[in-house]
């Protein structure tokens, strides 16, 4: 059975996947079969553009990034070599094929039951991650109910910070009744919550660095397509330094920054139709509450590709590519050297940047914290990554004394989860299943205030850039 899982997810994809459920989702909420097979559609349609797109983008940007991680000369222990690798791992191991089957099931009883309002199996494929951490346990303690432990309240901690921000994300991004459940990067709530919270206090709220501002104080040079071309060209220009004096040192600067602008062109409207997907469910379940029925406010798991090209995301993403390799270069301590997933920063960042209402500011200082954290967890848990990666048969590349994904691995909660399950200590271990108990109470008591709470913090973002406007005009 689980092999015939495993093979469906390889076969189809969330592009298929997806859709499926929202059809039979939409059917089971009334929707006519035309509308619900038209909403399906688009569904696929706008998960294969945002593929084809990042698809297409990655490789002319990477191996600009590749060139300016060489030439920085630096020596480090443990190379990123990618999400992909690292799902691959995931997928390879027993224990991590039992929490396939494992996962749908607790995730899809957990919903029905109504224990949260996140429906998260229509994002199954990123499970990889609480596969991962399990597989690393599991070689490293051989005790497989303590992995499918450490997988469970990994899988029910993501499931608290999507219900604390499935709001504010579906909100920003513009998807109807969605959310992101990626557990690599949902895991950043607590982190970018209370960022966001001290750096209003100091008046980062005061600093608009934000794409409206920023298309208003550049005319034409700050429209999206502007922005990411000159970010495009800086990128570039970092990745061809040594090749300055050759034609094609100038041609792939000026091919990235034309790719770039590329992003922030499509990707809206790719973007509008994925978004056209969920109206129709959402009009549906508004048609339940009017005709009396009870209407149950719950959020769909979608994949974070769907926020990954917009403005500020990618934007802030690229500005965090030199940074984060200059705290690689410089944190002490610190062995990981990211190379590969630098290109995946965006998907990293998407919640940090819904929850400070797209300000590019607090963002990179939030972002370039998440990033800094993760690169010491990774430093922590790389040896037993590598372990587990050689025990499935991944060649190490040359040079490299240990491998890791900056994107999947750079996790703060589940990395911590993961050490303490690892001293196999009752205390530790009872100690983190209460503190979940405590936040899943704390937060399905004060879920609707929570929200109000973000949106009223996004409210203020927007509040102090007309103040800014006002006495600039003045």
């Amino acid at each position: 059975m689980l092999d015939v899982l495993s093979n469906i997810m390889d076969a189809f994809g969330a592009a298929i996947v997806v859709p499926v459920i929202i059809f039979f989702i939409a059917l089971i909420m009334k929707v006519k079969p035309k509308k619900a097979f038209n909403a399906a559609l688009n569904a696929g349609i706008g998960l294969t553009g945002f593929n084809m797109i990042i698809g297409a983008y990655t490789p002319i940007v990477t191996p600009a990034i590749n060139r300016m991680v060489e030439e920085t000369g630096v020596n480090l222990r443990i190379l990123d070599t990618g999400w992909q690798a690292t799902s691959v791992v995931a997928y390879s191991t027993q224990v991590g094929m039992i929490f396939l089957a494992l996962g749908l099931i607790l995730q899809a009883v957990l919903f029905v039951v109504k224990f949260t309002d996140i429906f998260m199996p229509s994002d199954l494929w990123n499970n990889y991650s609480f596969m991962l951490w399990g597989s690393m346990l599991f070689i490293s303690t051989k005790n497989l109910w303590l992995s499918i432990g450490l997988m469970v309240l990994s899988n029910l901690y993501c499931l608290v910070f999507s219900e604390i921000v499935a709001k504010r994300w579906s909100t920003y991004y513009g998807y109807p009744r969605c959310t992101m459940t990626a557990p690599h990067h949902i895991c950043s709530v607590p982190l970018a919550m209370v960022m966001d919270f001290i750096l209003t206090k100091l008046g980062a709220n005061k600093v608009r660095w934000n794409p409206e501002t920023l298309q208003d104080k550049l005319g034409f040079l700050g429209e999206p397509t502007s922005l990411g071309f000159i970010l495009g060209l800086a990128l570039g220009l970092a990745g061809n330094f040594m090749r300055l004096d050759t034609l094609t040192g100038w041609g792939d600067i000026m091919i990235i920054g034309i790719a770039t602008s590329a992003i922030m062109a499509i990707f809206p409207k790719i973007a509008g139709i994925f978004a056209s997907a969920f109206t129709t469910i959402t009009d549906a379940s508004k048609r339940t509450a009017k005709s009396g029925g009870k209407d149950r406010v719950w959020y769909l798991a979608i994949n974070d590709a769907a926020g990954y090209g917009e403005t500020a995301t990618i934007l802030t993403g690229m500005l965090l590519i030199p940074i984060v390799l200059l705290m690689a270069i410089f944190l002490p301590g610190n062995q990981t050297l990211p190379m590969v997933d630098l290109i995946a920063i965006p998907y990293m960042i998407e919640l940090i940047i819904c929850i400070s209402n797209g300000n590019i500011f607090k963002s990179l200082i939030s972002g370039a914290l998440w990033c800094a954290g993760g690169l010491y967890i990774i430093t922590a848990v790389a040896p037993i990554f590598t372990a587990v990666a050689t025990e499935v048969g991944v060649n190490l590349p040359e040079g490299a004394m240990m491998i890791c994904s900056f994107a999947v691995m750079t996790n703060h909660i589940m990395g911590i989860l993961f050490l303490i399950f690892m001293t196999q200590n009752p205390l530790w271990i009872g100690l983190s299943v209460i503190v979940y108990v405590v936040l899943y109470v704390v937060v399905r008591m004060k879920k609707e205030s929570i929200h109000a709470y973000l949106e009223k913090m996004a409210q203020l973002e927007e509040e102090a850039g007309l103040i800014n406007e006002k006495g600039a005009a003045v």
